[in-house]
This record gives structure tokens, sequence and C-alpha cells, in this order.
């Protein structure tokens, strides 16, 4: 009696550590937002692969703290290039969460990682409100926040083939593009995430490939 009351409790026990396990795996993930496998193509990649050779567009502006950033301060290191705007409430919160989840599966290789945010709503996207996001989204000294004037910013945007947060001529604000890009330590665009296909797992997977080479 005695061993079989022994094992029920260890069960459940086992049951308690599964649950909080799950708890601490997905407590940082977007509510509603479910852990969804994925595939590598033939390429070893899990995102969309970029045609051979293509250089990454580079730039020189300021980051959150006012210090220079561009793709050239990356060189020798991965590059995670996103673009992004403090006051989004919906697509900007999941990319960057996803992100996070990438960097912490990387655990110490994260710090072999650049990882960059570019405004796409140079109105709004002040270096108070770059921090703030940083902050609360634990990337502070993790992503640096690229910011700038739209005539700065453009063809930055241009080059990556990005639409800008913004309104129509009829004052409808609209969504701007989502997309992760990740550059090589060499600075060739390598592969590409839209927000739909991007998930931690994927995300650290591309980032260690392209770490090893």
């Amino acid at each position: 009696m005695l061993a079989r009351v022994q094992l029920t409790l260890a069960a459940a026990l086992a049951l308690v550590a599964v649950a909080l396990g799950a708890v601490m795996v997905l407590g940082d993930r977007p509510r509603g937002a479910a852990v969804r496998p994925f595939s590598v193509g033939s390429s070893g990649f899990a995102g969309a692969v970029s045609p051979p050779g293509a250089r990454a567009a580079d730039f020189r502006l300021r980051d959150q703290d006012g210090a220079q950033v561009g793709l050239a301060t990356g060189r020798g290191r991965v590059t995670v290039l996103t673009f992004l705007y403090t006051t989004c409430e919906d697509t900007c919160p999941i990319a960057a969460s996803q992100i996070v989840g990438a960097l912490d599966d990387l655990g110490p290789r994260a710090e072999e990682v650049e990882a960059l945010a570019v405004s796409v709503d140079p109105a709004d996207d002040t270096p108070a409100r770059a921090r703030r996001f940083l902050s609360a989204r634990r990337l502070t000294g993790r992503m640096r926040f690229v910011l700038g004037s739209e005539a700065q910013l453009r063809p930055v945007w241009d080059a990556y083939g990005i639409q800008p947060q913004g309104e129509d001529p009829r004052g409808k604000t609209f969504e701007h593009s989502a997309r992760v890009v990740l550059v090589d330590k060499r600075g060739f665009q390598r592969v590409a995430f839209p927000l739909d296909q991007l998930t931690p797992p994927a995300l650290a997977h591309d980032l260690r490939r392209l770490q090893a080479e």
C-alpha cells in the first residue's frame, strides 16, 4: 500500500514538474502564440535563402544611446536585422519576443550576434522611447535601435523592401512590413523570415549555421 502511494505521489510530482517547465518555456511568448515546428530545406536553413552574393546594404546612423551604428560595426559577427517602431502594439512585440527567444536559445553564443532594429516611424521613435521599448522586452544590451530622420532611414527601407509605418492620403494608418533578415559575418544577406514564419527555434537554428561558417 505504501509503495503504491509513493508511486502515485511520484507521478503527480512529475506532472507538476512538466507543467512548470512548460510555463517557463512559454512564459515570454506573446499571448496566443503557439510553438510551431520548423522545417529545414535543402539549403540547410529554415528561413528563405537570399540569392548568392547579395551584399547587405550598409548604413551609418545612431542608436538609442547616440552611438554610431551600422552593419560594418557588426562585421565578423552574424547580424539579426529587423524593422520596428516603438509604439507598435502587435507585430513589433511579437517579432521582438521571437528574437529574444532565439537569443536565449543560443546561450553564451548570443553575445556573438549583433541585433539591430531599424525604426520605421522616425516621427515618433525617440531615443527615450527606444530605450523603454528595449527594456520592456529584455533587449537592453542585446539589441540596438537604429534611429534617424525619414531622409536618413528611407534608403535603408528601400534597400530591404520595407514599407514604413504611416498614413495613406486619406489619413488611414497602415502597418509596416514585418520581416527579419540575417546577415553573415562577411556582410552578405543570407536568410530572411517573414513574421508569420519566424519562431525562436527556427531563428536560432539559422543563426547557429551562420556562426559555424
